[in-house]
């Protein structure tokens, strides 16, 4: 086997587990870079399958599949973090090199671990996860303190978007609440006082080289992404050297290589939560595409070929838009039978829009099926157009 610490250069393969839309970005970054993609994904009919040069249909714990992976690539990651842990534990024992490890992709598939691991690392950082409670048991109904309600009942597991998640906002409405979510394990956490959300993109080399790009501010509506904005308009620099110090600091506790996004709640007090760990490039990331020097997906093929990491400069301000299936159906009058494309010959019209489509074949309401960055020469016209694009579409701003 080769020196794990020598690059792996274009013209190799290069693996990633799930061919959704994160996969499909990392192989165009890969493929401009002059790599091979190697994509293993159970549907057959996957973003990043579709273009990849070798597409593996089978379930990621398929030993088969593993093995034939492995003997295509030489490093291998993930697009998202419920990837099972024995399937990256697999390709590494068939020496592939994999990152992130399985041991950190583990970390951000249980909240309890999470917030446990969150909880650990405040001592060093100062920043911490939200006041929170485990409830494994209907015996631990009993236990939670009163100063928890309001709260958030989240699965433990498997939660994202805004799913496996309900608002209990007294203790009497916990029993049902859990009963609701299937009585699987949970966290109870503490709703705070919020002023906005943030999230921290830090990428780090085999070197341990660590980067980080400038922090983005996110709206989210139905617990999806609407937009993220870069610079973060309401966050002071004390607050974003604060949240990029701890986020580098984190990478390197967990021994993490690859590309890794913390999100963060600023709360009406000016202090600071941890919120959660996605152990992968992020939907609030994608701005990098078209406002940074590198973007996240390269800096992924980068770490994953160890080679040095790339410039975070961030070149224009932006601000991203999300696109989901709802676009394509006038969901306002109840009508999802007959789906329409969008105008986006209009969004084009507007020159510092920059269209990224997914190749999804099947809308959805719900589904992010593509994004726009919307560049500016100065924050509030990113802003601007960004508003502008999104009422062109439909899209309330």
């Amino acid at each position: 086997m080769a020196n794990r610490m020598e690059p792996i250069l274009p013209g190799s393969y290069l693996g990633i587990l799930g061919g959704g839309q994160l996969g499909r970005m990392f192989t165009q970054a890969a493929q401009a870079m002059g790599y091979k993609v190697c994509v293993l994904d159970p549907g057959s009919d996957s973003p990043a399958g579709s273009i990849a040069e070798k597409f593996i249909q089978a379930d990621y714990t398929d030993s088969a599949a593993l093995k034939e992976m492995a003997a295509l690539c030489a490093a291998v990651s993930t697009e998202f973090e419920n990837v099972p842990a024995q399937a990256l534990d697999e390709l590494e024992s068939l020496g592939v090199f994999v990152a992130p490890r399985s041991s950190c992709v583990s970390l951000a598939q249980n909240r309890i671990a999470e917030k446990n691991f969150l909880a650990t690392w405040k001592s060093e950082t100062n920043i911490g996860p939200a006041p929170n409670f485990v409830i494994e048991h209907d015996a631990d109904i009993a236990h939670v303190p009163k100063d928890l309600f309001p709260g958030i009942l989240k699965t433990a597991r498997m939660g994202y978007d805004g799913k496996g998640q309900i608002t209990v906002h007294a203790a009497e409405q916990l029993t049902d609440a859990w009963a609701e979510l299937g009585k699987v394990p949970c966290v109870l956490e503490k709703r705070m006082e919020l002023d906005f959300e943030v999230s921290a993109l830090v990428v780090r080399g085999c070197d341990d080289s660590v980067v980080a790009y400038p922090v983005s501010q996110n709206v989210h509506r139905d617990g999806i992404l609407h937009t993220s904005t870069v610079p973060a308009p309401s966050l002071k620099p004390a607050q974003e050297k604060k949240i990029i110090d701890a986020a580098k600091a984190l990478i390197r506790k967990i021994d993490y290589v690859g590309v890794l996004c913390v999100e963060f709640f600023v709360l009406k007090n000016g202090d600071i939560v941890a919120n959660e760990i996605a152990p992968r490039p992020h939907n609030s990331g994608h701005y990098t595409m078209d406002a940074c020097v590198s973007s996240q997906f390269e800096q992924q093929v980068r770490a994953m070929a160890r080679l040095p990491l790339g410039d975070t400069r961030q070149l224009a301000p932006v601000s991203m838009l999300n696109l989901l299936g709802d676009l394509r159906f006038n969901v306002k009058d109840g009508n999802e039978d007959q789906a329409k494309e969008p105008a986006w010959n209009k969004v084009l019209a507007h020159p510092d829009a920059k269209l990224h489509l997914y190749g999804k074949s099947a809308p959805r309401v719900g589904r992010k099926m593509g994004h726009i960055n919307c560049l500016g020469e100065a924050l509030n016209e990113a802003r601007q157009n960004c508003a502008a694009v999104a009422t062109e579409l439909g899209i309330e701003p």
